[in-house]
Order: C-alpha cells, then sequence, then structure tokens
C-alpha cells in the first residue's frame, strides 16, 4: 500500500471516529415505579419520555415498568444505584429513617410559606435538593422531588370526624411521620403496600388509610370506603432519581437533554398535575357512595396541638442524628 493510500486511509477512519463521538448513541431508559400504570407518576413519566423522543428523533427513549413489576415500593432506591433500572419513583415513607431530611417536608403544618399545593411543595423541595438532599440519595441523580396534596383519611365503619372515634382502629400507613400522626390520634398504624391497601381495608385488616384525593382512583378506594375526613394533614414525600451509571453512559447531548427536562420546572407541572387530580378523586370517591366529611374547627384546632407534639419529636429525632433540621426547614417554609 503506498503512502497516500495510508494517509487516506488514516484520514478516513479518524472522521469516522469523530463522527460517531459526535453522534448520541440510542439509549432507552429502563424505569421502574411501584404505581399503578394509570397513576400520575407514570402519566407524568410518559410524557417526560415522549418529550425526549421527540427531541432526539427517537434516540432516547424510555420503557416503563409499573406496579411493581421490578421491585417493591422499599426496594425502588436500591434497584436504581445497583442497575436494575435506569429510573425510578421512589417513596421516601417506604424506608423509614433512609430519608429523614427528605420526609420532612411531610410533616403536619408544615409547607413553603406560598402554600401547600403540590406544585409549590414539590417545586422547593426540588430547588433545594442539591444543597440537602444529595447524600440521601447517593448513588443516584435526583430527577426532581415531589411532595403529595394533603393526605387524608379514607375510612370504613366509623364517622372519623369525631375523632375519638379512631382510638383502637386500625390505619394504613407508610413512613414515620404517618406512623407518629396515627399514634397521637390513639390509633394502631399499619404497614400496607399502597397496591394493597384496598384488598386490606375489604378484608378488614385496616379500618382506613391516608392518600390524597388524587390516589384513590389508581388505587380503588371508593368501593372499600365509607367516608374520607378533611382537610388533608399532612404529605409524602417521593423522589424520581436516575443511577449514576446509567447518567454516565449516555453522550453529553443526552445527559444535557435530561438536565434540560428535569428539575424544578418539572416537580412544578407535575406537582399542577397532582393538584388537578384532587378534584377529579373527590368527584370519584362522592359518586362511588363515599361521604366526604369536613372536620369542624374547634376539632381542628384540637388536631393541630395534637400534631404540633409529633413536629417537635419528628424534628428532634432527625437533629440528634446530626442533621441540619433546622436550616432545612427554614429554607423550605421560606
Amino acid at each position: 500500500m503506498t503512502v497516500l493510500k495510508i494517509a487516506r486511509v488514516a484520514a478516513i477512519g479518524t472522521a469516522i471516529q469523530l463522527l460517531m463521538s459526535q453522534t448520541a448513541i440510542a439509549e432507552t431508559l429502563k424505569v421502574s415505579t411501584f404505581l399503578p400504570p394509570k397513576h400520575a407518576f407514570n402519566r407524568m413519566l410518559e410524557a417526560w419520555g415522549q418529550e425526549l423522543s421527540d427531541k432526539t428523533d427517537g434516540e432516547l427513549t424510555v420503557e416503563i415498568f409499573p406496579a411493581g413489576q421490578l421491585a417493591p415500593p422499599p426496594r425502588q432506591f436500591d434497584l436504581v444505584r445497583s442497575g436494575g433500572a435506569d429510573v425510578s419513583v421512589v417513596l421516601h415513607g417506604a424506608t423509614p429513617g433512609r430519608f429523614a431530611l427528605s420526609e420532612l417536608a411531610g410533616l403536619p403544618l408544615v409547607a413553603p410559606s406560598a402554600g401547600s399545593d403540590s406544585a409549590i411543595t414539590s417545586r422547593r423541595l426540588t430547588e433545594l435538593a442539591p444543597d440537602y438532599l444529595t447524600e440521601e440519595h447517593a448513588g443516584t441523580r435526583v430527577l426532581w422531588m415531589a411532595v403529595t396534596p394533603p393526605l387524608m383519611f379514607h375510612v370504613k365503619g366509623f364517622d372519623p370526624s369525631n375523632l375519638e372515634s379512631f382510638k383502637g382502629k386500625r390505619i394504613r400507613y407508610q413512613g414515620v411521620v404517618w406512623q407518629k400522626i396515627i399514634e397521637a390520634m390513639g390509633a394502631s398504624p399499619v404497614p400496607v403496600p399502597p397496591a394493597e391497601t384496598a384488598d386490606a381495608m375489604a378484608k378488614g385488616v385496616v379500618d382506613g388509610a391516608t392518600f390524597p384525593f388524587e390516589a384513590t382512583i389508581p388505587f380503588d378506594l371508593a368501593p372499600v370506603s365509607d367516608f374520607t375526613l378533611t382537610p388533608g394533614i399532612a404529605s409524602a414525600s417521593f423522589s424520581v432519581v436516575m443511577g449514576d451509571h446509567a447518567y454516565n453512559r449516555l453522550s453529553d447531548e443526552h445527559k444535557a437533554l435530561i438536565d434540560a427536562t428535569t428539575g424544578p420546572d418539572r416537580a412544578e407541572a407535575f406537582g399542577a398535575m397532582w393538584d388537578k387530580g384532587e378534584g377529579a378523586g373527590r368527584a370519584f370517591m362522592e359518586k362511588g357512595g363515599v361521604q366526604v366529611l369536613a372536620l369542624e374547627q374547634d376539632k381542628l384546632d384540637s388536631l393541630r396541638q395534637t400534631l404540633a407534639s409529633v413536629v417537635e419529636e419528628v424534628t428532634q429525632a432527625s437533629e440528634a442524628s446530626g442533621l441540619p433540621v433546622s436550616d432545612f426547614l427554614n429554607a423550605y417554609t421560606k
């Protein structure tokens, strides 16, 4: 082979390598959730996936595995961190104590000064994640955080507007905060996976459960509930995370797109979807024959006093662990 031919071959090889380095490799992100297919999380993840696909001409897509197909709620975070999935939805309360700072966003009586709508709380928690929550989510990249609209009691067989009637009842819960709330009301907290709640209520394993109105539709709570007590009194926090291994294998172009389509704006949009779903959830319950009750003001004031002790207990326990509780709460409620 002549020197000229060798030079041409080398030039062609260099050009091909350069072209390959500039072209994003097609990727499908494996997304795991423990929630039913019609849940707001899955609908938002589908919309996000469509956006990724549209902006990359199909080179970056998502495949969603809902309803705990890959792992139950407590294992979603480790599933992503170990590489079993690329993205997952993490319910912080499913692993008590592991996400202690994140869970503080769900405390009763605690919300940003702008309000307790999910669009507001989810955005604020996402804004604080880089400064306060990265250690709790080590090994993953937080795409966005989510805080539910305040959860309500949905019960069977007793009138929840009489707070004394909670004594001795078994209430499905998730997380340390709700465990302490239920105990403070004289009831017994029972850990039941979200997807098994309706069955547990139908069989009498529990007498009630705590969910926002929106969640009553995918978890089908109307057929097993007699009453819903309003207003909601505390929330639950979530994170949508991507494994470091998954993010690092992406091209620079795809990484930039992931960054641009997640974060506070995505959290606010998701929260707004949740807020909008509250009306539909309430209509679903009422159409199913569930009576929605409003707690009288004097009883609500009494309950607030009771729950103030829960806030104090949880925050003191977190502070004893060396967490920056005061700084975090001051920033969150600002």
